[in-house]
């Protein structure tokens, strides 16, 4: 078994290497910008795949990454964990339904309600007490659906119809631009940032460089978050014109 997973502020790579403890299994869990991660996927074929789930749908860079390597999900089996802000409807559905056009035998899947790492918003932002009351629910949750799949009942959440119409008339109809592209709207603020490289250094889609002494973005941004969590000036924003709340899942263990 293997643990695959996309990740920004660490929430679904938790979850994934979590999942993967309590199932007792000795198996590795890789982001999928690790440079072996193509190897690691043929080796491997049982996956548990988590990922962050945006406006209700998948992010840009994981859609990439799946369609560019359609070979590789031919026959996988799959469990898909998606982490999520709010309630998404089917999270976990919609990558399915991705995998299962290239072939992959989806298993079932599991949605887990985690802290918020829109950091340039008020909207979702809860205490570090809440936030940490989250992961660990989700914790038990994990739990659960692992005692479950020992036992022969594979959690479905986010596969049905149902599911489907949640997904689709709670968030994707109405923001799918958002996700549809790559997006260019990533800001620096020259007055706050050092030109550390922190964000560069961190960035999934290279998006980031230091010029002239400060971090410049280019158009390639996945919306992971990432960079704008860890940014040690809060000099980085996107939706937001100012950074909130800060924090990776490390945070709140």
């Amino acid at each position: 078994m293997l643990g695959v997973y996309f990740s920004g502020t660490g929430n679904s790579r938790y979850a994934v290497e979590l999942f993967l403890k309590k199932y007792g299994v000795c198996a590795e869990a890789c982001s999928i910008n690790d440079k072996n991660i193509v190897r690691y996927i043929k080796a491997n074929d049982e996956l548990v795949f988590g990922y962050s789930v945006q406006f209700s749908n998948i992010p840009k860079m994981l859609r990439d990454f799946i369609d560019q390597n359609k070979h590789l999900w031919n026959g996988k089996k799959i469990f898909v964990i998606a982490t999520m802000g709010l309630f998404s409807g089917d999270g976990a559905g919609i990558l399915a339904r991705r995998l299962r056009k290239h072939g992959a035998q989806i298993t079932g899947g599991l949605h887990l309600k985690m802290p918020d790492s829109i950091a340039d918003e008020k909207a979702l932002k809860r205490s570090l007490e809440k936030n940490k009351e989250l992961v660990m629910e989700a914790g038990k949750k994990i739990d659960a659906a692992v005692y479950a799949m020992k036992n022969g009942k594979v959690p479905q959440e986010g596969m049905g119809f149902l599911y489907h119409l949640a997904g689709l008339f709670g968030q994707r109809l109405y923001f799918y631009n958002k996700t549809k592209q790559y997006t260019d709207k990533v800001k620096i603020d020259t007055d706050k940032c050092v030109g550390c490289g922190k964000c560069v250094k961190l960035c999934m889609m290279n998006n980031l460089n230091i010029e002239n002494g400060v971090a410049k973005a280019g158009d390639r941004c996945t919306m992971c978050y990432c960079c704008i969590n860890i940014c040690p000036k809060q000099a980085i924003t996107l939706l937001g014109k100012n950074v909130v709340w800060q924090g990776t899942v490390e945070k709140y263990l």
